[in-house]
């Protein structure tokens, strides 16, 4: 694995723990919710009096004798909010999954249905939701114990696909992803309750500095940055493609880089990326010839289901937050 840095420079470090100081008590009513209140509110008219709050949840609630990742990988895990694991497939079992990656984007009849998402402009498949639903091979790399036992190790509980996808940013015109928690739109618009989450994202192509690679920022995961602007109705339209809420400020971004820089992990196909689900993370366009493709799987706790959004109006279709044993179909 090769991890590209923002910068050469020592960063300082910070204890993301205690990002600042408590506000005074008048301001009470604008920043640290009270007891009972939603912890980590969201899609709000005016920023808080905090530029981010405290998580409430460990990163890691696993032990090392409870799956197959080591001490020192959860170590990582818990400092960085991510590990990437090099050639975690090869060989034929890769090849299957490339040419099956080929094979659903080729489908034509996914072509303008709600869960193939296509890039802002053109009519290239940009992400296909529901994907261990759609494609026998991608359910059983889902459900295989390589991947749910370092999710359940990570979380510490059972966990069930909460959602699924492959990525593909063609050359030259694959555009980027903003920054943004995958908790804060899932808390928000699914109805997560907790950080109880984990990616895993399996590199189906090479990854390299100029096909786009996925950015984090590490540490950011130790606090949650509330979002302004309340969420349009149906929002998900729009955000798949390009996403305008739930979307940090600016200023938090730039404290938070500031701390901890970004990094890029690049490697060949088969890598694996396992990333805490409130780890602040984006990517820039395609700009070389060669496409970027990933397996996405989110591995949510069972006791942590979705229930009635935070900050929304209605849940998010199903393809997009699957219920735990459920049997979608892209035909309802």
């Amino acid at each position: 694995m090769s991890v590209q840095t923002s910068s050469n420079r020592p960063l300082p470090q910070a204890n993301l723990h205690i990002a600042t100081e408590a506000p005074e008590a008048d301001s009470r009513i604008r920043s640290a919710p009270r007891p009972g209140q939603d912890p980590y509110p969201t899609r709000l008219s005016e920023p808080l009096d905090l530029p981010w709050l405290n998580r409430r949840e460990p990163v890691v609630k696993g032990e090392e004798a409870d799956g197959p990742l080591s001490a020192a990988q959860l170590d990582t895990f818990e400092r960085q909010g991510f590990i990437f694991e090099p050639d975690f497939l090869n060989g034929e079992e890769l090849e299957a999954l490339r040419h099956e990656l080929n094979a659903l984007l080729a489908r034509d009849d996914f072509r303008g249905r709600d869960f193939a998402i296509t890039e802002p402009q053109g009519n290239e498949i940009r992400s296909l939701f529901a994907v261990h639903y759609l494609s026998r091979v991608f359910s059983r790399l889902a459900n295989d114990e390589r991947l749910v036992g370092r999710a359940r190790q990570i979380l510490g509980g059972e966990p069930y696909v909460h959602q699924s996808r492959i990525n593909y940013k063609p050359g030259f015109e694959g555009k980027g992803f903003n920054w943004h928690s995958d908790f804060e739109t899932w808390h928000a618009e699914d109805g997560m309750p907790a950080m109880h989450a984990v990616s895993a994202s399996i590199v189906l192509t090479d990854n390299h500095t100029f096909n786009g690679p996925l950015m984090l920022v590490p540490g950011s995961h130790r606090v949650f940055v509330p979002c302004l602007g309340e969420t349009p109705e149906d929002h998900h339209r729009q955000s798949l493609k390009t996403q305008e809420f739930g979307v940090p400020s600016r200023q938090a971004l730039r404290e938070l880089i500031d701390r901890h820089g970004i990094e890029a992990p690049t490697g060949a196909a088969g890598g694996l990326l396992l990333f805490d689900c409130n780890t602040l993370h984006g990517s820039n366009a395609n700009m070389s010839p060669d496409p970027r493709s990933n397996a996405f799987f989110v591995y949510n706790r069972r006791d942590n289901r979705c229930v009635e959004p935070y900050a929304a109006t209605k849940r998010r279709p199903r393809f997009l937050a699957h219920e735990p044993d459920e049997a979608w179909s892209p035909d309802g």
